[in-house]
């Protein structure tokens, strides 16, 4: 009996397409001689769940988990794409231990506005911003927006929903050349099929997630992550994920990895082009080809092969989207790891979407204490603030949120985009998709809410960021630092009660994950039916 995880809802347009792929996944389970049995999964929509998506991704693990325990299921497709059900959904079969197998949505096709080409989040904060400084009117805003999603399936840009897909199958856990398929194409239609006859095997094989999620098999993903120009959001949902399988994933790793693989995905926010290119190109069958000298190529995976025997034969089609390794868009991995007295406990910035002249940079804080209250100043006309300046947003964290949202973009002041300002050094205990730009500090941890020095920074202080070194410091006496932290007061829980006072109380910090602290590892073993 084989369990179809559907995280399909009228409110998430990732997923309008699943529908029909859960009748697809089923034919296939069909055909192969099981019997497939749909279980409707919490659906993490991106564009309208408030405050954010990421407040919800355990909820989601936690459910998934139990689904799997609760009924009398011996394998189980898992059906996400949309950022966060993908990690929500591997955490909690991972840590019910029984095979699976995950379904990407996929992509949806290119956008348009005219002749331009538009990626989804990447160019909406892009002609947002030129709507904010005057550069275009309503109507192009609102041609923009109608033209920008064109069809079923996550964003087509390298954001979140793309680069996990792709940790997804670096990790063994689809079929190959699974996470690149247009949503729309027949393709992916064949291989939800093809995903329904090979979870059949797999329960007959007895194959489960600990003999394919090992520590080899999160350094091939992390290395994936780095070559496609992934997503900061990878590496708090790679910690939790390996956290969940019993492997340790510490930042210091990413780091690592980082400094020997080169980008070579020319797909925005770091390159031109978009995922159905990238597909075209030859996928990540062919990026992993690449990077071949740098992947464990002994690792399982779940189409019953290795990860060599997965990318064997595999052909760039396109040298300009999938670029060879003596023209990488990057010499290094697309994100660094940073610590400092800012930072104790580590932060992370995206170098390949960053302006290279602000990765070493020293200016003047400029503080904003929450969301609420970087709204109702950043575009007044008496901020003090010029080009030099470093934004500060605290209150963002996992605690102080709730949930770590993506407003680690913060806007560019509207008074230096009228005069031509294009990025600025940002720093926040918050998240940002990976669809944006610029260079922004994100994940400080530990968290203002919590503690965290980033919660006794003033206007005026100097801070310095210099990415090369991998520091990011507060550049006030440790004195001073002393008495703030004496009057400082933490702040009251956002949530009293239900799942918030829940996620309170057990969500670990950014460096670890953000996963509950009782969550961890395993879970118990599946009760006896009566």
């Amino acid at each position: 009996m084989i369990g179809v995880l559907n995280t399909w809802s009228e409110l998430n347009p990732c997923h309008t397409h699943f529908r029909d792929r859960a009748e697809e996944v089923k034919r296939g389970v069909w055909q192969a001689g099981g019997f497939p049995v749909e279980l409707p999964a919490m659906s993490l929509s991106e564009p309208f769940q408030k405050p954010t998506t990421m407040l919800y991704r355990n909820m989601l693990a936690m459910e998934a988990e139990e689904l799997l325990r609760s009924h009398p299921v011996d394998g189980a497709v898992l059906m996400g794409g949309c950022d966060k059900t993908t990690p929500g959904l591997v955490m909690g079969a991972t840590s019910m231990g029984l095979p699976f197998v995950f379904l990407p949505a996929g992509p949806m096709l290119p956008g348009r506005w005219g002749a331009e080409v538009l990626g989804s989040g990447s160019d909406a904060w892009k002609y947002w911003a030129q709507k904010r400084a005057g550069r275009i009117t309503e109507q192009d805003w609102n041609e923009i927006e109608n033209g920008i999603a064109r069809s079923p399936g996550h964003c087509m840009t390298m954001g979140t929903a793309s680069t996990m897909t792709a940790a997804a199958e670096a990790l063994g856990l689809t079929l190959p050349g699974a996470s690149s398929v247009p949503a729309a194409f027949s393709g992916h239609a064949r291989m939800a099929v093809a995903t329904g006859r090979r979870i059949v095997d797999m329960v007959w094989q007895d194959l489960r997630p600990a003999e394919v999620l090992t520590a080899a098999a999160f350094r091939n993903a992390v290395t994936v992550v780095m070559a496609l120009g992934g997503s900061t959001n990878a590496v708090i949902h790679l910690v939790a994920m390996a956290g969940r399988a019993g492997v340790d994933l510490p930042l210091e790793a990413f780091d690592e990895i980082a400094r020997r693989t080169p980008v070579l995905a020319n797909i925005r926010p770091s390159g031109e082009y978009l995922m159905a290119d990238f597909h075209d190109a030859g996928g990540l069958r062919a990026l992993m080809a690449q990077l071949a000298d740098l992947l464990d190529l002994d690792a399982r995976t779940v189409g019953g092969g290795t990860l060599g025997e997965n990318i064997a034969g595999a052909a760039v089609h396109d040298a300009d989207i999938i670029r060879p390794r003596d023209r990488a868009l990057s010499p290094e991995g697309a994100l660094a790891v940073l610590r400092g007295s800012l930072a104790p406990d580590g932060c992370v910035i995206k170098t390949t979407a960053a302006s290279p002249e602000l990765l070493q940079h020293t200016g003047r804080a400029v503080v904003f204490d929450d969301y609420d209250n970087l709204a109702a100043r950043i575009d007044a006309d008496d901020l003090d603030v010029d080009e030099t300046c470093v934004l500060v947003l605290r209150g963002a964290g996992p605690l102080g949120g709730p949930g770590m949202p993506e407003w680690g973009q913060l806007p560019i002041p509207k008074k230096l985009l009228q005069r031509g300002v294009t990025d600025m050094v940002r720093i926040s205990d918050a998240r940002m998709s990976g669809t944006s730009y610029g260079t922004c500090v994100l994940h400080v941890a530990p968290e203002s809410a919590a503690g965290g020095p980033l919660a006794l920074v003033r206007d005026g202080d100097l801070i310095t960021l210099d990415v090369p070194a991998r520091r990011l410091d507060l550049l006030v006496p440790d004195e001073e630092l002393a008495q703030r932290r004496a009057a400082w007061q933490p702040p009251a829980p956002p949530a009293g009660r239900g799942y918030g006072a829940l996620f309170a109380q057990h969500v670990t910090q950014a460096n670890e994950g953000c996963d509950f602290d009782f969550l961890a590892g395993s879970g118990a073993p599946e009760p006896a039916i009566h």
